[in-house]
């Protein structure tokens, strides 16, 4: 017999018990209040102060969900996709509360806790009841029974053991042996079954996965709609730009060829306009190429790249980042410079800001930029706004745009885009 194994196997069967315990209490007891202060809180919605809780104790009901699903994975493997979707930092209250009413996760969440509480809590404690339950019995036989009884009646019960003497307490005892073999064959699978449980309340459903797919080729078909009318935009500005002073260019350089003999000032004159051309082309081009991927996002990284943006700017413009020296993929970068520049470039044009504040920093897995103004306010997402076009670009990577824009400013927007860093 291998005893390293049969240590090992000890060991993970008094762990599983130890966790069944453990899980078994904060299903009976945390799902149970999450529950209560859920309800409570939904039925204080029409009197507004719902409003407030909700979204705090939707949170809770969300860290309770997404602790069980660590535990899940981390101890045996069992991966359950949260699918939660995003809400923006910063959103007032009663717009976070009708979010999370709306996404279907809540709503699974929720369904979940009454059945941790029952089902959750039984499966959990078996497991537990295999290890600790055996230890009774053995106590009894050893003499406990004494105190329930003096031979004289049933004193006690165990299990479906009347234990009145040292004979049935004896028997108490051999029943404590069987159910700790069963306990170290079955107690780690009985508690996968709590997590499998786990997951398949929690767990996503068709339904969703299908609305997500949707959701996906809509957004897909956005990104390969803005990438045709970038390359559009990028052979424009080359055609009428730096193509055209190429050409006049050339067409001057063959003058100067022609003049160069006959009238060598009109030769030089036509020279310095070249050189001006060349000069107008080659800015034109560096233009369109930090159009299409500014050098310094490539080589210092989103926040550098917003600062040297926000340098640009006619108006003061204040950056604070909190990204560290993570970077995140080339894409996401791309995405999230691009839609701060349309955002700054609204305030500036529509918005008659005078002063803009950016802030960057990734937390929870998600990259979160606000830009703020202090200029007109009234800015909405709609058809024709650019901030539609910001709204699709973000949604190719499930990204989310929101804006707080009362009339008179100031004007938030905010964004959020899940990646990670590396």
């Amino acid at each position: 017999m291998d005893t390293n194994s049969d240590g090992g196997r000890a060991r993970a069967v008094l762990g599983a018990g130890v966790r069944g315990l453990g899980l078994a209490l904060l299903s009976l007891y945390g799902s149970l209040v999450l529950l209560v202060l859920t309800l409570v809180s939904l039925v204080l919605i029409p009197a507004g102060v719902g409003l407030f809780t909700t979204p705090w104790v939707l949170t809770g009901v969300r860290a309770h969900a997404d602790r069980r699903r660590l535990l899940a994975a981390r101890w045996y493997g069992v991966r359950i996709p949260p699918a939660y979707r995003p809400v923006p930092a910063g959103t007032k209250p009663w717009a976070r509360t009708l979010r999370l009413l709306g996404d279907p996760a809540t709503w699974r969440d929720l369904r979940w806790l009454p059945v941790d509480m029952i089902a959750g809590f039984v499966t959990a404690l078996l497991p537990a009841a295999l290890v600790f339950y055996p230890l009774e019995g053995f106590a009894l036989a050893f003499g406990l029974w004494r105190v329930f009884t003096d031979g004289t009646y049933v004193g006690w019960w165990y299990g479906f053991v009347p234990v009145s003497g040292q004979g049935t307490a004896l028997l108490a005892g051999l029943l404590g042996v069987a159910l700790l073999v069963a306990a170290f064959f079955l107690t780690p699978a009985l508690l996968r079954v709590h997590f499998l449980l786990t997951r398949a309340v929690l767990a996503p459903g068709q339904g969703e996965l299908r609305e997500r797919v949707r959701v996906l080729t809509e957004t897909r078909r956005d990104a390969v709609d803005s990438s045709a009318a970038e390359l559009r935009r990028i052979e424009r500005d080359l055609h009428d730009g730096a193509q055209a002073r190429l050409v006049a260019m050339g067409m001057d350089l063959g003058t100067i060829e022609a003049l160069l003999e006959k009238n060598p000032a009109k030769a030089r004159e036509l020279l310095v306009r070249a050189r001006q051309s060349s000069a107008d082309a080659l800015d034109e081009l560096r233009d369109l190429v930090r159009g299409i991927h500014p050098p310094v996002l490539a080589e210092r990284g989103l926040g550098d790249a917003v600062r040297a943006l926000a340098l640009r700017m006619p108006v003061a413009t204040e950056v604070s980042t909190g990204l560290g020296r993570g970077r995140a993929e080339a894409p996401v970068e791309s995405a999230a410079y691009f839609a701060v520049s349309e955002v700054l470039t609204n305030a500036v044009k529509h918005a008659g800001a005078d002063r803009i504040w950016v802030d960057l920093h990734h937390a929870d897995g998600m990259l979160r930029i606000s830009v703020t103004d202090n200029g007109a306010g009234g800015a909405v997402v709609g058809a024709g706004s650019g901030l539609s076009g910001v709204e699709r670009r973000l949604g190719t990577f499930d990204g989310v745009l929101a804006v707080s824009s009362p009339a008179g400013g100031p004007t938030m927007v905010t964004m959020e885009i899940p990646c990670a860093l590396s």
